[in-house]
């Protein structure tokens, strides 16, 4: 309900100001709002739920996010929507901290990998399903922002009537960032370009399908089938990675991203054309931010790869923070397919970083390289949920 509720905003948001008449540029100023919120969040939000403990912490968040979704519906302004934005992306980075933290308290070892399987699949399938709540505002405009309210707040309800007990304050340690370079340049840029792509993605791919087209209903769908590819490239990608060079699975993963990029901006016209290639963009990009995190865990310690996932999560943040504007701008002078020229050239450099970084160091040994694990873009909590991890472990 969480993720049905809030998954689409970001689509809603960009669609409404650009319906407004609002440039592309506004619209990516609007979007970066959310992902500084978001890193904000990831540092800030664990003394808030240490302080009051996880079942206040949550509804408190839930009850601001729902609150900010239905203050839409009081005025189309693109600055009081800045701001709403930014203090649902600082809440949504909350709540992650406060269901994370509680999965790790609640999964025994010997269950972690089915946690965290039904974690994923609840995020990404209630942020897909959320996207077909944009056609509901054609008779009332502020339905759809009706629907998220009504939807945030009943997530509330299973926490905060649970009687289980709730789990010790959160930890959230986050290496520093010229430690997790050291151990892998291409896993910290890598994170950070994957956030920029998608952080623009986020912002402006809902303007990018009506520019060229679609209606309110295949503009849910085109996004909806890019978080679905997502879903389904993740496992068989990553199983690639596990049985050869991570680094020349991650080189050719950007090296996709580009060319279906580019085939966006230059070809894909009709409505079955972009669902397909909506699909293919999402399957590429969106595994690219777990290869990263399994290359990088690749090189360290086991007692070291909470925190540095930690440190890859706050990355990838501020890359999205930073993706929507130069997006806008690109579309902007570019017209609306100019976001995919944005996301090719930031893929195109990427590919070839990688593949310096393919050739200047050694490849980790097939004994040291460990398993492959799904994992989402929030917390440094969710590295506890792989049974590989040193503290699932202890």
């Amino acid at each position: 309900m969480l993720m049905s509720g809030s998954g689409f905003l970001a689509t809603l948001v960009s669609l409404r100001l650009q319906a407004a008449g609002e440039p592309a540029l506004i619209v990516g100023v609007v979007a970066t709002a959310y992902f500084g919120g978001l890193a904000l969040g990831s540092i800030l939000a664990f003394s808030v739920v240490g302080l009051v403990g996880h079942i206040r912490a949550f509804a408190a968040f839930v009850s601001l996010f729902s609150a900010t979704s239905i203050a839409y519906a009081i005025q189309l302004d693109a600055i009081f929507w800045f701001f709403l934005r930014l203090i649902e992306g600082f809440c949504m980075a909350g709540v992650f901290v406060c269901l994370e933290s509680w999965l790790n308290e609640r999964a025994a070892p010997e269950s972690r990998g089915r946690v965290m399987a039904f974690y994923m699949i609840a995020l990404y399938a209630g942020q897909a399903v959320g996207q077909l709540l944009l056609t509901l505002g054609h008779a009332w405009p502020s339905i759809p922002f009706i629907a998220a309210s009504i939807l945030l707040s009943l997530a509330v309800l299973p926490v905060a009537l649970t009687p289980m007990p709730a789990p010790a304050p959160p930890i959230g340690r986050i290496m520093r960032l010229h430690r997790l370079y050291q151990a892998s340049p291409l896993a910290v840029v890598g994170a950070g370009t994957t956030g920029v792509m998608l952080g623009a993605f986020y912002g402006l791919g809902a303007v990018f399908a009506r520019g060229v087209g679609l209606a309110d209903a295949g503009t849910a769908l085109f996004m909806s089938a890019t978080i679905i590819g997502g879903i389904a490239f993740q496992w068989p990608l990553g199983r690639l990675s596990d049985l050869f060079d991570r680094r020349k699975v991650i080189v050719a993963t950007f090296a996709a991203t580009l060319a279906i990029s580019l085939a966006i901006f230059v070809a894909a016209k009709g409505r079955g054309e972009l669902m397909m290639a909506g699909a293919l963009f999402g399957g590429a990009c969106f595994a690219l931010y777990p290869l990263c995190v399994a290359h990088l865990n690749d090189r360290l310690k086991p007692t070291q790869r909470v925190s540095a996932t930690g440190g890859l999560v706050l990355v990838y943040s501020l890359g999205a923070a930073g993706g929507p504007l130069p997006g806008a701008l690109f579309m902007d002078f570019g017209g609306a397919r100019g976001l995919f020229l944005f996301v090719g050239l930031c893929a195109s450099g990427l590919l070839l970083f990688a593949c310096y970084r393919l050739l200047a160091n050694p490849p980790v040994p097939g004994a040291r390289q460990r398993r492959f694990q799904f994992m989402p873009r929030t917390t440094p909590l969710i590295a506890k949920l792989d049974p590989l991890s040193g503290e699932a472990r202890t």
